[in-house]
């Protein structure tokens, strides 16, 4: 059974479809799963390593800065057309998954042009333009936000739902947190642990806020784990002591959630997805640039459930973060309540549920209405 994925670009796009494939095939190994992703996409580096057949395509982005360089999407977009309609019917593809992205639209577009059945999961509060145009299209759209529904026009009939985002849950049950804090140096119990990550490539503004920060001297108690991203990790490595932890990338990332009890990030969907299916309250950092500002909106969605403080990054300063975690720290009532707010919008099973829906729609019937 074939079920084609159409995502990508970044990893916010890219990775959703892969908890999903992975929770198809643990509940069916009949599941064949195929990627349609874009050459210049994360997919390039991520897809060979999976396992899943793939195929990557001369796919661009609109460009809204650049107008003139619009050529390029539209003659990707030619040659996309033609080599996902052959990927559809040599595979006899049963339902297209789209997970967003620029690398996604041509692949819905076609599917709907050779009557396949289309799907959408879409990660953020404020929908991407993908997800907005192709929702009157789809028979299921899966939402990690409920937030995102009302600017969605979804087709008479089409089920649209909170899922949350999918990722890899967290082990059950989670690990020993004496345990994972000693593994990092920390004591056992008392204070509190910081995660600071601001993705695997790192966010400057983050990392230098940070740095003042320890440099100044971080409140007593507090122990931090900083991931700096790998292009940043030589200026700032020398920063390590007893009680901060530097590490140019945090992998497997579990080691760190397994230790924290506050996390101080960017609020990218699918860390955010994470943070609550670990219970870990966060001070989040938007992204200013992200498109249409949905950082923003992510985070304040978080906020507004109380798991979460936002910090706009035009005031991210060392004594700004000094004020925010000192005063988590010095309060622990308060953490634990964030942290139960964080838990209970956490939706660790959100991949196996959508898996189990998307079988459902591939069993069906191939051919759409």
């Amino acid at each position: 059974m074939r079920i084609v994925f159409a995502g990508g670009g970044t990893g916010g796009h890219l990775y959703p479809g892969l908890a999903i494939a992975r929770a198809l095939v643990r509940l069916d190994a009949r599941v064949r799963p195929f990627f349609i992703g874009a050459r210049r996409g994360v997919e390039r580096d991520v897809l060979p390593g999976t396992g899943f057949d793939h195929l990557l395509l001369d796919l661009h982005p609109l460009y809204r800065v650049r107008p003139w360089e619009n050529w390029r999407t539209i003659a990707g977009l030619g040659g996309a057309w033609r080599a996902i309609g052959r990927v559809l019917a040599a595979e006899d593809a049963r339902v297209v998954v789209g997970t967003g992205g620029y690398a996604s639209g041509a692949a819905l577009a076609r599917a709907l042009g050779g009557r396949v059945p289309i799907v959408l999961q879409e990660q953020n509060s404020l929908p991407g333009i993908t997800t907005r145009f192709f929702a009157r299209y789809a028979r299921e759209i899966y939402l990690g936000y409920a937030e995102a529904a009302p600017f969605l026009r979804a087709r008479h009939g089409a089920w649209v739902g909170e899922t949350g985002n999918p990722i890899e849950p967290p082990p059950e049950p989670l690990p020993d947190r004496a345990a994972a804090r000693r593994a990092w140096g920390f004591p056992d119990e008392g204070g509190v642990v910081v995660l600071v990550f601001g993705g695997s490539q790192g966010a400057r503004p983050l990392n230098e806020a940070v740095a003042s920060w320890v440099q100044g001297g971080i409140p007593g108690g507090v122990h931090l784990i900083w991931g700096t991203g790998r292009p940043w990790y030589d200026r700032f490595a020398a920063l390590e002591s007893a009680r901060v932890r530097v590490r140019a990338y945090l992998s497997p990332i579990a080691d760190a959630y397994a230790a924290a009890d506050l996390a101080v990030t960017r609020a990218g969907a699918l860390t955010l997805a994470e943070l609550c299916a670990w219970g870990i309250p966060s001070i989040l950092v938007p992204l200013p640039t992200a498109a249409a500002d949905h950082q923003t909106a992510n985070a304040r969605a978080l906020a507004a459930a109380g798991a979460a403080t936002v910090l706009p990054q035009s005031q991210l300063a060392a004594h700004r973060l000094d004020v925010e975690v000192g005063a988590v720290a010095r309060d622990p009532a308060a953490l634990r309540s964030r942290a139960t707010a964080a838990r209970a919008r956490g939706r660790p099973g959100a991949a196996a549920q959508i898996a189990e829906r998307i079988l459902r729609v591939a069993s069906a019937g191939r051919r759409i209405d």
